[in-house]
């Protein structure tokens, strides 16, 4: 064979998953460390608590996890052998086939670490508490929102002190004074929730975050025409490493993502309206959304932002977005204006009475290191640097927008743009570095659809 048909005997895409899957499997087994599960808790638990023997739990506990995860690690570890087998085979088998073998392990492999992991989590909160084995804000504080609404109370007006949030394990309490999300977090929790409790007789989070997280797996093969790069694209964004902990303790950035590839999907599929209605959904659930709004609008816009139709173009194509957001924000708006925005607002930037801390993996940490600011829940104005990086760092990437408007540069600067706003921010948690990293792997892979988009159709 001559060097130019040579293939390694590798391919990139096995070789991801294989570090994906070991990332994934050691994060989650760190996270066991630090908040072990009680072994009469998980025995407790129905089908899985009968799984082993009492002999298997004596010769298996006390290394890493518990014996049922490590069961799942091991399920994992064979699927992602499976892969490497039909990887080697790949000369052999029609490639049709060996991407819907490598698709269909992947989604495998996820469903083992993440999606049963999450349900494992479940089913042990539902055991042990509502403030137990769960994400205080995604979790318990969104489901506090939705009774609350229930009830007919406003959520951005009332605390959280007497609710399961308060007994969480919160080193700096002020979380139960704010509702730091958009509505749209618990106006579609209210019904889910009620339809659960009526099914099951209880509700928890994740179940909803379950199937935003099937529902973007399902998606996000078509978002490239390429099978290898969709493999690769569902592969980071299925075992994420810090996503998937997300999805697991139920932080609600999936949510998110998931309307954002739904959006992409329909662009892709030649559907802006319901694309605009996606993004609308996202922006009005939480703010690390609107980073893409003015990328969007300039995609929007297309040929248009070289003639003299600009606004009258993307009003045209906006408008559902516009409409949406109008009909979910504006009640609370009106409802209690102050509320919303000290919530929403002024408890992450540090102007609130009871503000967030100081923490995360950015600028904060310099900002504490040389002892700027007397505690780490006073104010510091880091709007200044965020100001000085960002307004330059969005009118290059919206002005290369212009120059090549395409879903790719679209997704690429809602990427940079949220990943320097958030190193530069009061906070800059973990979970802002998986969504970071599903922004990036999005702009890397997504493509148009073959022939000239619509935006840039008359």
């Amino acid at each position: 064979m001559s060097k130019a048909n040579h293939q390694p005997p590798v391919s990139f895409d096995a070789l991801l998953l294989v570090a994906l899957l070991i990332a994934r499997v050691r994060i989650d087994t760190l996270a066991d460390l630090v908040a072990p599960r009680p072994e009469e808790t998980i025995r407790r638990l129905p089908v899985l608590g009968r799984l082993l023997s009492d002999s298997a739990w004596a010769l298996m506990r006390n290394w890493l996890t518990d014996p049922i995860s490590l069961l799942t690690i091991t399920a994992a570890f064979a699927l992602s052998a499976l892969y490497l087998v039909v990887d080697a085979l790949r000369m052999r088998l029609p490639e049709v086939a060996t991407y819907r073998l490598k698709l269909g392990l992947i989604l495998a492999i996820c469903a083992v670490t993440v999606a049963a992991q999450s349900l494992y989590l479940v089913g042990l909160r539902h055991l042990t508490g509502p403030a137990s084995f769960a994400h205080d804000g995604g979790v318990i504080q969104t489901e506090e929102a939705a009774k609350l609404f229930r009830r007919g109370l406003n959520p951005y007006r009332e605390d959280y002190s007497n609710t399961p949030l308060a007994e969480w394990g919160l080193e700096l309490r002020t979380a139960v004074y704010h509702y730091p999300y958009l509505p749209f977090t618990f106006l579609l929790s209210a019904p889910v929730m009620a339809m659960a409790e009526k099914v099951l007789g209880w509700y928890d989070q994740r179940l909803l975050y379950l199937a935003c997280y099937a529902l973007m797996l399902a998606l996000v093969p078509s978002l490239s025409s390429r099978r290898g790069q969709a493999l690769l694209l569902t592969a980071i964004l299925g075992l994420n490493p810090i996503m998937g902990s997300d999805v697991i303790f139920g932080m609600n950035d999936v949510l998110i993502l998931s309307l954002l590839v739904l959006g992409l999907f329909c662009l892709r599929r030649g559907h802006p309206a319901l694309g605009s209605l996606a993004f609308a959904l996202a922006w009005a659930s939480k703010s690390t959304a609107w980073f893409l709004l003015p990328y969007y609008i300039a995609y929007l816009a297309g040929d248009a932002l070289r003639g003299g139709q600009r606004l009258r173009v993307v009003l045209a194509r906006f408008w559902p977005a516009l409409a949406c957001l109008v009909v979910i924000l504006l009640p609370f708006v009106l409802w209690d204006p102050g509320a919303i925005f000290d919530d929403v607002w002024a408890w992450s930037a540090g102007t609130s009475p009871s503000s967030y801390q100081i923490r995360g993996w950015g600028l904060s940490n310099l900002v504490l290191a040389l002892s700027l600011v007397p505690d780490k829940q006073a104010y510091f104005p880091f709007w200044i640097p965020q100001l000085i990086v960002c307004l330059p760092l969005l009118i290059g990437t919206v002005r290369r927008q212009w120059r090549d408007n395409t879903l790719q540069q679209m997704m690429f600067g809602c990427a940079v743009l949220f990943g320097a706003y958030s190193f530069l921010s009061r906070f800059c948690n973990e979970n802002y570095f998986g969504f970071f990293l599903s922004l990036l792997a999005i702009s890397a892979f997504v493509d148009e659809p073959s022939g000239r988009h619509w935006a840039d159709q008359d």
